[in-house]
Formats: C-alpha cells, structure tokens, sequence
C-alpha cells in the first residue's frame, strides 16, 4: 500500500482553510478579542502570558460591538452597529466571511448546538439566525406586535433545546423562539410583560431568563421549565417612588452577577446594586457604590464582584466582596472604563480604559497591577472560555 506524503496529509486536514494559509499550531483555550472601536478592528491577545497576538481589520462599525465564540473556541462571530456580522479566524487572524445583515445590531447568540448564530436588531427590528459555518441566512423573525408596529429586539440570549429568548423595547414582550427545525422556528410570545424591557440575561443552568425594566422599576422574569406559568414580575417597585437620577449608560444585564443563591444587579437610576434571593426572587439587600453600576461581573468562583460605572464616575471599579456585601477595595484604572472580563479561573482580571487607549490587568487577591496593553479605544474584552457558558 502506498504511503501518502506527509504535507498532503496536513493539507488535507486544513483543506476548508486552503494549504497557503499559515495557520499557528497552538490551542484556543486561553485566547482573549478586544473590541477596538474606534478601528473597527479586533486585537487577539492570550491571557497566560498577557501579551498581544495580532490584529484583524476591516469590521465595520464597532461602537457597541458584542460577539460569540464557535464551540471549538476558533471562531468568533462579531455583531458590529451597522448591521454587519463577521465570522473571523483566530488562529488564521483573517476575516472569513462577512455579511451585513441589517440596519443596525446590537448582539447576539449562539445555539446550543453550536450550529446556528442569531442577531438582534434594533433596525429594522426581529432576529436573523444564520448557519455558523457559511453565514447563509436560515431564518428571518420579525419583531412585530400585535397592533403590526416594529420593536427593537434587546436581550438576546441562547437557551437549552436549541432555543433563543429576547425581548421587545417597544412592545413590552419577551418571546422565545424553538430552532430545533432551523428553516420553520416556531416562536412563543408573552405580552405586556413590564415597560420598555430594556436588556436581558439568562441564569447559568438555562432556565430564568429576566428582563430589566427602564419605564419601571422591576424585572420580568420567565421559567424556561414551566412557560405555561407565563412571565412573572419580581423587584416590583424597588424604587419606593424615590426620584430617578439622570440615566448616562444603560446597564448591561449580561453582567449581572450570580453568586450562589444570590443575584447582585444594577439598579437603573441609582447608585446601588441591589441583592435578590434567587430562590424566591426577592429583595434582600443593597450595596451603596461609588455611581451607576454598568456591569456588575461576579468572580469566577463567586467570592467577589467588580463594578465600572457611568459618567461621570466611570474612571472608577469597585470591587464588593460577597459574604459581607462590603466594598472591600476602590481602583482607578483610568478614563472611561467599559468592561471587565475575568480570566477563566479568576486570578486576573482585564479591563478597558477606552479614553487612555489601554487595557490594564489587575491580580483579583492582590489587587496590583499585573500589566498593561497598548489597545486603541477599547471597549469589549471577551475570552474564549464564553464559549461553553448558557447565555454568553
């Protein structure tokens, strides 16, 4: 039997990519994308060495770009403002495939299967689910509510079955639609929900999706085991009717942080962050911070949670530890601090500081200053781990 020559083994096993591309032999575990917005590009660093990798270009509008991981942590689908979603090669550092699926994108998910990549628009409304390996379009969900208005499309999240969970700005509704047969979605709405939903999150395990409210104080909340009970209100009034301060950046829900039987949440128009017991969805405590809580990320193992905030103090994280609910330390890493993205098993941690054009990494035990990167104006930090996590 005839051997076949090594290189045409190699090329053989690379032939979706093409043998002239010199694709690095190393894994994806500990890759990390930064948005850089200003760019519209993505700079590819690993968190092991805290070091910079590369540079892809040419991604369209980033200014509040978000993106998923393929599950072999390779492939990361980027969702820009002006419509357009990219498939990009980390390994290969190239663009693949791009395609400008609408007006304007704020998100996305990806299935559970790993299969499908869904976008959520705010022009002109609906989701758009597409096949993850050639961007063809697979399904087309228009948000329209009964009385035939559009509504932008917010909260978008993966759920267990193959289905995807978002809601409606305008029409005050949550839907979920089932992808199990990709070309005939069928789609389960749940109307009058609370007003102006305004993001959204999914518990770690799949099965509470939640809704912030802007027009109210409160969150909707769906049992994804038991739709049949309908969308629950939870947090009803946790305001007390006390007076709003002005709103500069909305949360981000996809932040909330989950540490064992509790949820620590932004409260929209205040300088707290509120505890919920996530066993009967009520309120059991607030933590006084330094301003208005963007994202509230808990720590790999739960013990602490870091806070960045809105102008005008959003040069400022504060870190809350647990057990105690006590702010425990105050950092100023710089001007315009707009994400935090912890490493896999916590012990580092980075952040964006968009208007000093850097990302400084911190020892989450230590709190001293590990590194900085160059970075031009960046804004998201997502690792690939997110991967293998229901609702990121």
């Amino acid at each position: 039997m005839r051997k076949l020559p090594v290189l045409f083994l190699f090329c053989s096993l690379l032939f979706l990519e093409g043998c002239a591309v010199n694709v690095p032999q190393r894994a994806t575990g500990d890759l990390g994308v930064i948005i850089e917005r200003a760019t519209g590009g993505l700079q590819v660093v690993e968190t092991t060495r805290r070091t910079k990798l590369g540079q892809i270009a040419g991604l369209g509008d980033l200014s509040h770009a978000s993106l998923n991981f393929s599950r072999d942590e390779r492939y990361a689908f980027v969702f820009g403002r002006d419509g357009g979603l990219t498939k990009v090669d980390l390994l290969g550092m190239r663009i693949v495939k791009r395609v400008i699926q609408s007006g304007n994108s704020i998100g996305g998910a990806i299935s559970q299967d790993g299969k499908l990549i869904a976008a959520s628009n705010y022009t002109p409304g609906g989701i758009r689910v597409f096949d993850t390996e050639t961007l063809d379009l697979v399904a087309d969900i228009p948000s329209i509510d009964r009385g035939g208005k559009l509504s932008k499309v917010v909260g978008l999240v993966d759920a267990p079955g193959n289905r995807f969970v978002f809601s409606l700005f305008e029409a005050g509704e949550i839907w979920v639609a089932d992808m199990r047969v990709p070309s005939e979605p069928t789609v389960t709405k749940f109307e009058q929900i609370g007003k102006e939903p305004y993001d959204g999150m999914i518990t770690a395990d799949g099965r509470y999706y939640l809704a912030g409210l802007f027009g109210e104080d409160g969150l909707a909340m769906l049992d994804l085991w038991n739709m049949d009970a309908g969308v629950k209100r939870v947090m009803n009034g946790y305001g007390k009717g006390e007076q709003k301060l002005p709103v500069y950046k909305m949360p981000h829900l996809e932040g909330w942080a989950a540490t064992g039987s509790e949820l620590l949440v932004p409260a929209v128009g205040r300088h707290e962050v509120l505890v919920v017991d996530q066993h009967g969805w009520m309120e059991v405590g607030r933590i006084p911070v330094h301003g208005q809580p963007v994202f509230v990320v808990a720590r790999p193992d739960n013990r602490q949670v870091w806070v960045n905030f809105a102008l005008p103090h959003n040069d400022t994280v504060q870190v809350i530890d647990v057990p105690s609910r006590k702010i425990i330390k105050t950092l100023k890493p710089g001007k315009a601090v707009l994400h935090i993205e912890f490493a896999p098993r916590g012990e580092q941690v980075w952040l964006s500081v968009r208007d000093e054009d850097r990302l400084v990494v911190y020892d989450t035990e230590t709190f001293a200053k590990l590194k900085e990167l160059p970075s031009d104006k960046p804004s998201g930090i997502f690792f690939t781990p997110r991967a293998h996590r229901t609702g990121l």
